[in-house]
């Protein structure tokens, strides 16, 4: 009898719960919050954290003082004014060319700003965002070196940087050439002052650079491939900040600000009768 009693006391319970429940289904389903966008984890943070050359001036070297600067690190300083404020809410990160997509693709830094130059391997990789430069990959010999031509060095020593475009197209295209491989811009270069090899596949704009403060070097005319677009990376999938960059690189491109970079860092390292417009690449607008 006590439990046919609390039945009855249960079923008006039961009624009310159903009811609700009908009530509930009848309303509008809540959007599930989404996770914060990648800008503003980096707002929330307070920094951007940036990928930089350490040693390959003019793009990305360390000054006397200890200080990151060159072209491509000064577009990071103003990449974190323009977001957070104040250009000195950027850290630098020392990547070597072949730490550039495990840095990013590992979350290590949120933009790779370290001259690198676009292929459809790295594509595969990374995002690029639109051009900041244009580059192609010589080859630097010393001046008494025989080497007058691209083909003169298939039966001798070419010194390449690990992960750099000349040792990508290298690998690719003349994997019998003998190639002598280092992480570092500055041991490659300096690995050719020392006789190791008999010249040095790099971005032309790194070479003419070199050649220019150490007298006793010429860069062949020729070039390993085709003119390329260089320009920032971020990881794969992170849309928010590619176009971003790229809607910062349009405005940045109104007030000449790549020009105004190759002024301070560029110009001196080339001959006078370079055009700027052979180099850079202003707001992002790339002529292939």
């Amino acid at each position: 009898m006590k439990t046919a009693k609390s039945s009855l006391f249960l079923l008006p319970l039961l009624g009310l719960a159903l009811l609700a429940g009908c009530n509930k289904a009848q309303e509008p389903t809540k959007p599930v919050a989404s996770s914060a966008s990648y800008l503003e984890k980096i707002k929330a943070r307070d920094k951007l954290i940036v990928g930089v050359f350490t040693d390959k001036p003019p793009f990305g070297f360390v000054n006397e003082a200890g200080r990151y600067v060159g072209f491509d690190t000064d577009i990071g300083r103003q990449f974190a004014k323009d977001l957070l404020g104040d250009e000195n809410k950027v850290e630098f990160v020392a990547v070597e060319p072949a730490s550039r997509i495990p840095f990013l693709q590992s979350d290590k830094v949120d933009l790779i700003l370290a001259n690198m130059t676009v292929t459809p391997e790295r594509k595969d990789a990374v995002d690029f965002t639109h051009p900041n430069l244009k580059v192609a990959v010589q080859a630097l010999v010393p001046d008494a070196s025989g080497v007058k031509q691209l083909d003169d060095l298939a039966t001798r020593t070419t010194i390449v940087t690990i992960g750099t475009t000349a040792d990508l197209w290298l690998t690719k295209n003349h994997p019998d050439w003998k190639l002598l491989k280092f992480e570092k811009n500055s041991e490659s270069l300096q690995a050719l002052a020392n006789g190791r090899g008999d010249a040095y596949a790099q971005d032309n704009l790194v070479l003419f650079s070199w050649a220019k403060q150490n007298p006793g070097y010429r860069v062949l005319d020729q070039k390993l491939g085709a003119e390329a677009p260089i320009a920032p990376a971020v990881k794969k999938g992170n849309v928010e900040l590619r176009d971003w960059v790229n809607v910062e690189l349009a405005k940045l491109g109104e007030e000449k600000f790549l020009l105004k970079l190759y002024d301070q860092y560029v110009r001196k390292e080339l001959s006078d009768d370079t055009k700027p417009e052979s180099v850079i690449v202003e707001g992002g607008k790339w002529q292939g």
